[in-house]
């Protein structure tokens, strides 16, 4: 049974190690480490197996922490962590808190200039960086106090020790503190720096467990850029919450996905739709390989559990396909989380029926960043799942179909941009009210439907709108198109109405197995786009494909930079 108050074991500590409402995410840590100091904490498995239990880990954390005292880091100093996700990673975040100072997490996938470029915006004075760029920032900032994340660069942050004599105390730091800068590009592509506060993130952490039971002996997989706010609250917060431990992946190959599953006994997994739709297909691929009847017999037992599962909240499809399971590396996973950007129903459907409890949430980096989550026990295919506790939502203008944009408020609600106080306005009201861009509805129950972001509703001739997210999910399950991306386009003689348009980047693997020629490939695409059509309303149906010879665009979340497209 799920607890309908999952923090209220933090009362024991309250008065004792913290006094506010909530722990700062320093305080959580060691309340954590206090109730857990022998469970392992921080683990990774590639290029060998190397673990931290939660006392390992917070002595290092205070002799970081120590050591960034000491050269001159304070409350309210600005510290960038920019590197691969790994243990050191996770330590460099949390020590930074631990002087009061507030860490700007900087996705590494960027280039070193671009990284250059946040680091002067977020008005940074010490960073721990990765071997690949560590030389060329430090040159850059030849003043500025660096530290690596990996052995091979210098001053290696588990060296890391205050000189002798220095004696470091934790300052005391406020729950509305600021915690992290988070940097997400803005529809302009001007970074904006998210402000989040200790109570954003811990109170989230919370409210979340409300729709999602997680357990101490849980085994979270940290698969994506852990400085992106989705892995940052989803794995690496909720997971030092409850004492699990935490397995860092190292990279998105399937392959090493796979092993890293199956080696660290993973319960909780969580990804993007992209990544989710992968791993189902090789699925049912290995399930179609042992012939038509088998795989007609194992759809129709899949429909069945899943039947069961939904209709009496039992789970038969655990033990009926744990050897398919098993082969899939999957067989240890309680809980698979999707988000990210939305998935296609029958997806979460097909997990659901092979036993795996599958969720899908909601949110964006300005509420740190959960909102909604489909509880395990009563979930909704095609909702991206019921308002969390102390989360309000409202739409606002809906339509005839009860659609409009997605406004909320909360203790998740970011604090406002650093030093952007226009654009802060723009979407922050006085009383605490922010507009996502995001277009939607609820139901009676307080579940929330994504139909698509304000900025790319295509509207046609008849004045209908369309929002492209609903069509490009019609494809998802196709194995030969490997990116689709739907928007609208205005024909010759019309100004303003527009027609709906696809641009595709074919599965390479799929063309080069069957070894196909381009009008083949074409032939097969046109195919494809027939049948989505059919099943579209008629206002919603693709008139122009481009076939991409080269991928579009994607960032380090697997979502499409939609603005980047051009044919």
């Amino acid at each position: 049974m799920r607890e309908t108050e999952p923090w209220k074991f933090l009362d024991a500590y309250r008065g004792r190690v913290f006094s506010d409402k909530w722990p700062t995410l320093p305080q959580l840590f060691d309340i954590t480490a206090e109730r857990f100091p022998d469970s392992p904490c921080f683990t990774v498995y590639s290029p060998q197996r190397v673990s931290l239990t939660y006392r390992e880990a917070r002595t290092l954390i205070v002799n970081v922490a120590a050591h960034l005292g000491s050269v001159g880091i304070k409350p309210g100093t600005h510290v960038a962590v920019t590197g691969k996700n790994s243990p050191e990673w996770a330590i460099a975040f949390i020590a930074v808190l631990y002087t009061g100072a507030v860490v700007v997490p900087i996705d590494y996938q960027l280039s070193t200039q671009e990284i250059i470029t946040l680091i002067k915006a977020g008005d940074v004075m010490a960073a721990f960086i990765d071997e690949e760029k560590f030389e060329e920032i430090q040159k850059e900032f030849h003043d500025m106090p660096c530290f690596a994340l990996t052995k091979k660069a210098g001053n290696y942050i588990y060296d890391m020790t205050p000189p002798q004599g220095f004696k470091f105390e934790q300052p005391p730091v406020k729950m509305q503190s600021t915690a992290a800068i988070l940097f997400t590009s803005g529809t302009t592509g001007v970074p904006k720096g998210v402000m989040l506060s200790h109570e954003n993130f811990v109170s989230d952490c919370f409210f979340a467990q409300s729709n999602l039971n997680i357990l101490h002996e849980d085994v979270f997989y940290a698969l994506l850029p852990i400085h992106h706010s989705y892995t940052m609250l989803a794995v690496f917060i909720e997971s030092l919450s409850v004492g699990a431990e935490l397995v860092f992946g190292k990279r998105m190959v399937v392959k090493q996905i796979l092993s890293d599953l199956k080696a660290a006994k993973v319960t909780m997994f969580l990804g993007v739709p992209m990544l989710f739709n992968k791993l189902l297909a090789g699925i049912m691929k290995g399930v179609k390989e042992k012939g038509a009847f088998t795989y007609a017999l194992i759809r129709t037992m899949m429909a069945i559990s899943g039947f069961i599962k939904k209709a009496f909240g039992v789970n038969p499809g655990r033990s009926l396909f744990h050897s398919v399971l098993e082969k899939a590396s999957l067989s240890s996973i309680r809980i698979c989380i999707s988000g990210g950007g939305p998935l296609d129903p029958k997806v979460f459907r097909q997990y659901n029926e092979l036993g795996i409890d599958f969720v899908q949430g909601y949110g964006l980096t300005e509420t740190s960043p959960i909102l909604t989550l489909n509880p395990v026990e009563h979930y909704k295919e095609t909702s991206v799942g019921k308002i969390l506790p102390g989360v309000e939502i409202r739409i606002e203008n809906p339509d005839e179909d009860g659609i409009g944009e997605i406004v909320v408020r909360g203790s998740m609600v970011m604090q406002g941009y650093y030093k952007m106080p226009e654009e802060t306005a723009q979407v922050l009201s006085e009383d605490g009210w922010l507009s996502t861009g995001d277009l939607g509805k609820l139901d009676k129950e307080n579940y929330l439907y994504l139909a698509g972001r304000i900025k790319n509703l295509i509207v046609t001739e008849g004045g209908k709108n369309v929002y492209p997210e609903e069509i490009e999910n019609e494809f998802q399950l196709y194995d030969e198109i490997d990116q689709i991306l739907v928007r609208g386009y205005n024909p010759e003689g019309k100004s303003v109405a527009e027609e709906i348009e696809a641009l595709i980047y074919p599965n390479q693997d799929w063309i080069s197995q069957n070894r196909l020629m381009p009008n083949q490939i074409e032939a097969r695409i046109q195919d494809i786009i027939t049948e989505v059509n059919q099943r579209l309303r008629p206002y919603q149906k693709i008139s122009r494909t481009h076939i991409l010879k080269e991928p579009l665009e994607m960032t380090t979340t697997k979502k499409l930079k939609r603005q980047s497209a051009k044919i």
